[in-house]
């Protein structure tokens, strides 16, 4: 009696972690909207959809702007994108190489969408499939299952023009940022740029092994140069192109500006960690993810 209490208390507990929609849906400007899902590590609550995505809607068919972190993730982004509208999704574009832009691409083409990504994306998602794999299996457990690798259709080196029931998306790949195949998406009729992993809203960004922080700058220089009304991040809000910037390429610039000096004064990687970030303890995972970005940061620019 025991057991069947705790297992049924479990399942309750369960359920109620998925009373509430994970993902929330912003209208940014008319038929383009953000997915918004939290931050923190992926999980079985949120299927690995711990980003931002996009969703642009014509008379034709819709765009989605990243896959989803699993294929019960995508099936979830599939629900979002039903509360707004019954087009069905023709085309999905992977911003980049991580996980959750990605590696629901499967759950897409099962559904008859074509897949649409830099070729740098693409070297990049093959480089790590096995490893993202592993990851979210672990991360997920049972949540992950069902979810098999897949890749675009259509492939580009730097720039891509998607036209689709007289809405036109330009795709960009500006060079590497936080992965080597990051690319951000222009809809010039809304003012409104969707920057993937470009850029990072109210949360501190990773640069990892595979980042470039020093093209970085120059990938969100190319989208800000659009002077976009309306921001679409790959973590956090919608917002605009100011606090874009500062919890963006302010955290970035600041970072490799401090480490610039402490290579100089003959720091080495163990002290890194000590640079001044405190300017940006406002945004969250600061304390998770600073100090590591200090030291991914020195062990690039010792090189530069």
């Amino acid at each position: 009696m025991r057991l069947i209490l705790a297992l049924t208390l479990t399942m309750i507990t369960a359920a109620g972690l998925r009373a509430e929609p994970v993902l929330s849906v912003t209208e940014i400007a008319p038929d383009a909207y953000a997915i918004v899902g939290p931050f923190g590590q992926r999980s079985p609550e949120n299927l690995g959809n711990n980003a931002t995505f996009g969703l642009v809607v014509t008379d034709e068919g819709a765009v989605l702007i990243d896959a989803g972190g699993s294929a019960r993730g995508a099936a979830d982004l599939e629900s979002a994108v039903r509360s707004v509208t019954d087009q069905p999704v023709r085309y999905v574009i992977n911003t980049g190489g991580q996980d959750h832009r990605w590696i629901g691409n499967a759950y897409w083409k099962a559904k008859g969408a074509t897949i649409i990504a830099s070729q740098a994306a693409v070297d990049d998602q093959k480089a790590r499939a096995s490893m993202q794999q592993t990851m979210l299996s672990t991360l997920l457990g049972d949540a992950f299952a069902g979810t098999e690798p897949a890749y675009a259709d259509i492939t580009f080196d730097s720039d891509y023009t998607l036209t689709l029931g007289g809405t036109t998306l330009e795709i960009r790949h500006a060079g590497p940022a936080h992965t080597p195949g990051d690319s951000f998406v222009w809809h010039s009729a809304a003012g409104t740029v969707f920057a993937g992993d470009i850029v990072y809203v109210g949360r501190v960004l990773g640069v990892m092994e595979f980042s470039s922080s020093a093209h970085w700058l120059d990938a969100f220089d190319a989208m800000a140069a659009l002077e976009p009304a309306h921001v679409v991040p790959g973590h956090g809000p919608a917002t605009d192109l100011a606090t874009a910037t500062r919890d963006t390429r302010d955290y970035l610039s600041n970072l490799r500006d401090r480490i610039a000096a402490y290579i100089d004064a003959g720091g080495d990687i163990i002290g890194s960690v000590e640079v001044d970030q405190s300017a940006f303890v406002y945004l969250s995972e600061f304390d998770q993810l600073a100090r590591r970005n200090a030291q991914e940061v020195f062990s690039q620019m010792e090189w530069e």
